[in-house]
Order: structure tokens, then C-alpha cells, then sequence
């Protein structure tokens, strides 16, 4: 399960953060950030659109890695692996989650804040973390204080990340992929400028 997720996460330098609202919206805007060269992708789960956005995603964009984010319960992994999704992203990983998770064999990448929390997703063999830096103070420091005792971690930050500090994130060595939904910000979805999103995709696959 985690090797299939080292697969996907090997690919992705950022990942962006995609919240639909509207299922027309998703298929031409991750349409626009593959082709900007980020294939790695993440739907957050809000709605039931989200996973209509997964199916199209994964039906029309075969490149394409999508995963669903916000995955409380094995009722929503297996929504989720029926719509498509090549991995999962869980805020909190309860034991009842992880449980689920390794009984549908899904890959997922849980999230945690604390280094108790990172510590026993590691004695369950988990390696990979979601990090979120716009719900835990601190931000880039606050993932130093983790990354140092936790050297075997590999941290996927996501949230609260804009041009200004992804470099910040992605040079810190135990990080292996940021995001955020700033690239394909409300607005820019709403006026439906596709063009415009995939330059920003571009600028931030560089990264």
C-alpha cells in the first residue's frame, strides 16, 4: 500500500488542492494543471460533486493521479476507489481509518501534526504524512521541529501554500511534494481561466 503511494508521490513536486464545487469546472481545470505538469492531483471531498469530479478526472486524463482528500471512514475509501481515485489524503487518521484503509488495501496518506501522532502512524508502517501548515501554527518551523527526530518521515505539506512560500517547503529535505489550492484560486475557476491556470501550473511544476 505505501509503495503504491511512493509511486504516485514520486511523481509530484506539487500537488495541487482542487475544491469543486462545480462538476463542469473539474475536468477543464485539471485538464489545465496536467497540462502545466502537475499529473499528480487531489479533490477534496466536500460534496458529493467531488466525486463525480474524480470519475471524470480519472476517466478522461489517464496521466493523471487523483486522489481524494478529506477521508474520514471505509465508507468514503470505498466511494472513492470506485470513482477512480489512486490514492487517498485522511486530516486525521484514526485507528478505525487506518484499519479500514489496510483492509481495502487503498493507499493513504494520512495526516498528523504532532510528532506522537507521527510516531505511531510509523509503528504501523506508515512513512508518508499530510502536513498542513495553514491548520498547525508554526508553518515551515514547525515542520523542521518534526522533520528532526523524525528523519525516516517523508512530509507532504499542502494548505496555506502560495508562491511566496513553496520554496521554503520543498527545500526542506524530508518534504517530497507541497501544494495548495492557490493556483487554481475561486476566482480564476469561476471565470473559467483554463489558459491562465495552466501558466501558473507551469510556474510552480519548476519549482
Amino acid at each position: 500500500m505505501q509503495k503504491q503511494l511512493a509511486e504516485v508521490l514520486a511523481q509530484a513536486g506539487i500537488v495541487p488542492v482542487l475544491v469543486i464545487n462545480r462538476v463542469e469546472d473539474a475536468l477543464p481545470l485539471a485538464q489545465s494543471l496536467v497540462e502545466g505538469g502537475l499529473n499528480v492531483l487531489e479533490v477534496t471531498l466536500r460534496t458529493d460533486a467531488a466525486l463525480k469530479a474524480v470519475e471524470e478526472i480519472a476517466k478522461h486524463l489517464p496521466d493523471a493521479h487523483v486522489g481524494t482528500g478529506t477521508v474520514l471512514n471505509a465508507a468514503d475509501l470505498q466511494r472513492s476507489v470506485d470513482a477512480g481515485a489512486t490514492f487517498m489524503v485522511s486530516p486525521g487518521a484514526t485507528e478505525a481509518l487506518l484499519d479500514a484503509a489496510e483492509d481495502h488495501q487503498v493507499p493513504l496518506l494520512p495526516g498528523a501534526a504532532t510528532a506522537s501522532e507521527v510516531m505511531r502512524l510509523l509503528e504501523r508502517g506508515y512513512r508518508y504524512q499530510k502536513f498542513f501548515p495553514a491548520e498547525a501554527a508554526g508553518g515551515v518551523p514547525m515542520l523542521k521541529s518534526l522533520a528532526g527526530p523524525l528523519s525516516q518521515v517523508q512530509f507532504c505539506p499542502t494548505g496555506g501554500i502560495g508562491p511566496g512560500n513553496a520554496k521554503d517547503y520543498l527545500a526542506l529535505p524530508n518534504v517530497i511534494c507541497a501544494g495548495g489550492s492557490w493556483m487554481a484560486s475561486s476566482k480564476l475557476v469561476k471565470e473559467q481561466r483554463w489558459e491562465e491556470i495552466t501558466r501558473l501550473a507551469r510556474e510552480a511544476s519548476a519549482l
